[in-house]
């Protein structure tokens, strides 16, 4: 099972973003925390990196499900999806499938969480 799913996009990184933002926010996810991991291994570092930004996407109604079943899934969350740029200069963006990520989990209620919070980054990755 693949942990991601991802997908090129004829868009610019920059477009990327703000599309994938976009299509995150119609499934209702939020994106809490943006880390932008060039600026950071240059900062850290001194390191160059190509473009490639990590965005910490979270849907209110699914942390809450999830939570209640399971209290310390907290460390698995928010949903991770990247924005990256290929040497090539194609942009590729990329989403945690969360049903490989709760495997780890012994708790059967978080596998219908995790199958829906799933096919909603699915649907986000195969609108850009």
């Amino acid at each position: 099972m693949e942990y991601f799913t991802s997908k090129t996009v004829d868009l610019s990184y920059d477009q990327a973003i703000d599309k994938v933002t976009g299509l995150l926010k119609e499934e209702g996810f939020g994106v809490l925390t943006e880390i932008d991991v060039k600026d950071t291994l240059k900062k850290k570092l001194d390191v160059d990196f190509k473009k490639y930004k990590i965005l910490g996407a979270c849907n209110p109604n699914f942390a809450h499900k999830a939570l209640q079943a399971e209290d310390k899934i907290g460390v698995m969350l928010p949903c991770n999806v990247i924005v990256e740029e290929n040497e090539d200069g194609t942009v590729e963006v990329s989403a945690v499938n969360p049903v490989a990520s709760m495997q780890a989990v012994s708790n059967n209620t978080l596998h219908p969480i995790a199958e829906e919070v799933k096919n909603n980054l699915e649907k986000v990755i195969n609108n850009l």
